[in-house]
């Protein structure tokens, strides 16, 4: 019976991690989608190559960093127990890639290709498995002085703060210290608009995304006899209710309507395990009405190029989560329980400022030392053909 359960989560958490993998390519449509046609190759490119640097510095450093275990020991050793500590790496390590992967959306079209793998590398190797460390596996007793000090641990299930906000406050100093893309904002305050290239990619995107989530959260309990349902069904009330909320106050709009659902899930993903589905529903619109409000003030009033606008839809829709966890938790609200208000805010902003201090640090450097922009004529000419050598229709264009 104990090999047969060992066997079970293995199988239980490695299904969980293909499907958060597949969720990287929703990042990768996503991306395809949003930015202009001579950047949809780089937007490929760049996040499967960002996962394989963040496989290598997660496995070497990252999760032993997180979680104190490494893997200098023999396939034996390793394969005990149906090897689940290998999946249980696997699963953890396609959260942390979703660290790099959001910072791409945000710096698309105009940042420099090997920086950004730097930059990946620092990320995933240590500045998201420290945070990761805190939250989810009690490192310098932050967990326990918060237990004393509010009754209540810091909750974060599937990752509002600990993945989505850390990825996209990281990204917001790097988008500014990145620069606006050439000619966006003109010198006479006009705003210069670049919609979309292709709706299809971008709603497939949000699409992979959605689907995959249901293993980003229910896949986060790790052992079979864990799993809830309730996990799954606020995932699903989240969604519709971000995209519901996107589709009244964006106006019909097909990014805003599609963007909508992401941000839902971004903000159930902490208290997933503890709220009442109506509470669930009331995050996803709360989330949904944050994107199309926040994004369209950084694009457009402070002039803010986040390519993607992850920093409302990750950042700000993530620190919503983690704070929305201590209020539609708690049983008063219809929930489990076992949450405190102050103990999320708390934590929530541990997070947030452990993440904007790390990305002006880390992108800082890289800016003094390296440069993270592409020249005006190489962002001209377009990420796929400077950098890549090929367009994304190569054949077509040559038959013209």
């Amino acid at each position: 019976m104990e090999a047969l359960k060992q066997g079970a989560d293995a199988l239980f958490i490695l299904l969980g991690g293909i499907m958060v993998l597949a969720m990287h390519a929703g990042f990768a449509f996503l991306e395809l989608g949003t930015v202009r046609k001579k950047n949809q190759v780089n937007a490929l490119v760049k996040i499967l190559v960002d996962f394989s640097v963040s496989t290598v510095v997660y496995f070497v450093v990252g999760y032993s960093v997180a979680y104190g275990t490494n893997f200098f020991v023999g396939a034996e050793q390793l394969a005990a127990k149906n090897g689940y500590d290998l999946v249980k790496f696997f699963f953890l390590l396609t959260f942390a890639a979703a660290i790099p992967a959001i910072v791409s959306g945000g710096i698309a079209e105009r940042a420099k290709f090997w920086p950004q793998l730097i930059a990946t590398a620092c990320l995933v190797g240590f500045v998201y498995p420290f945070f990761e460390g805190i939250a989810w596996n009690q490192h310098f007793g932050v967990q326990a002085w918060l237990k004393a000090t509010t009754g209540e641990e810091f909750h974060d299930f599937a990752g509002s703060v600990v993945v989505h906000a850390m990825g996209g406050w990281i990204a917001l100093p790097a988008v500014i210290l990145l620069g606006a893309r050439y000619n966006r904002y003109k010198k006479d305050g006009a705003v210069s608009a670049h919609p979309p290239s292709n709706i299809p990619f971008l709603a497939l995107g949000a699409w992979i995304l959605i689907v995959g989530w249901f293993g980003f959260n229910v896949m986060s309990a790790q052992t079979l006899d864990k799993i809830s349902g309730l996990v799954a069904v606020n995932s699903l009330m989240a969604m519709v209710g971000g995209t519901l909320a996107a589709l009244l106050l964006g106006k019909n709009d097909p990014g805003f309507v599609h963007n909508g659902p992401l941000a839902g899930l971004v903000a159930v993903c902490a208290g997933s395990d503890l709220m009442h589905p109506f509470g669930a529903l009331a995050v996803g619109a709360v989330a949904g009405a944050l994107f199309v409000v926040m994004f369209t003030l950084t694009q457009n009033k402070w002039k803010i190029d986040d390519v993607l606008g992850v920093w409302p839809l990750h950042g700000v829709c993530g620190a919503w989560g983690g704070i929305a966890a201590g209020i539609f938790g708690l049983q008063s609200f219809g929930g489990l329980g076992g949450v405190s208000f102050q103990a999320q805010l708390i934590g929530t902003a541990m997070g947030v400022a452990w993440a904007l201090g790390c990305g002006i640090l880390v992108y800082g450097i890289l800016k003094m030392t390296m440069g993270l922009k592409m020249t005006p004529e190489e962002e001209y000419e377009g990420a796929d053909l400077t950098v890549h050598k090929i367009s994304a229709s190569p054949d077509r264009e040559a038959s013209w």
